[in-house]
């Protein structure tokens, strides 16, 4: 059995920490389809409200190498910005990946802005090297908070 690897990313934000991790985690299933149309071409909750134990569904376009993915809330601070997830069904899982978590926290910063931290963890099904997988999943996780940052620019009053 494939022991777990991991791999973190940090994103600096000009928009207050509150307001990205809202639209770009909690709401990111309404926002998705509306700003990544080419990838997201529908997102909905499955199971839940929103808190621990929900799950959600996003739909991917046919450039994408998976159909869908649904993942599981595990851990959820609002106030603290901070949020663990578990890919549990589709995004690659029986195929590549035995298991897969994302631990996100937006954390202010001095003088304004933000900085996103991400740690995804994951445990490979044997024979499987996931190398250029890894920066893709990177220049993926950047894209949606960029966009939910040029969104929260652009509508200074969304999500206050």
């Amino acid at each position: 059995m494939a022991s777990a690897s991991s791999w973190t990313l940090e994103i600096a934000s000009p928009v207050a920490a509150p307001r990205l991790f809202r639209a770009a985690v909690l709401d990111w299933h309404t926002l998705a389809p509306k700003l990544a149309s080419h990838v997201v071409a529908s997102a909905h909750p499955v199971d839940g409200e929103g808190g621990v134990g929900s799950v959600r569904q996003f739909n991917f376009t046919s450039g994408m190498p998976f159909g869908y993915m649904k993942e599981r809330l595990e851990f959820l601070d609002a106030d603290k910005c901070e949020c663990k997830s578990t890919l549990i069904e589709g995004g690659g899982i029986g195929v590549a990946i035995e298991t897969a978590t994302s631990h996100i926290k937006v954390e202010p910063v001095t003088g304004g802005g933000s900085v996103v931290k991400v740690e995804s963890t994951y445990k490979l099904l044997p024979g499987v090297d996931v190398k250029d997988e890894i920066a893709k999943a990177k220049e993926s996780v950047t894209a949606i908070f960029k966009a939910a940052e040029a969104y929260l620019l652009a509508n200074p009053d969304a999500y206050n």
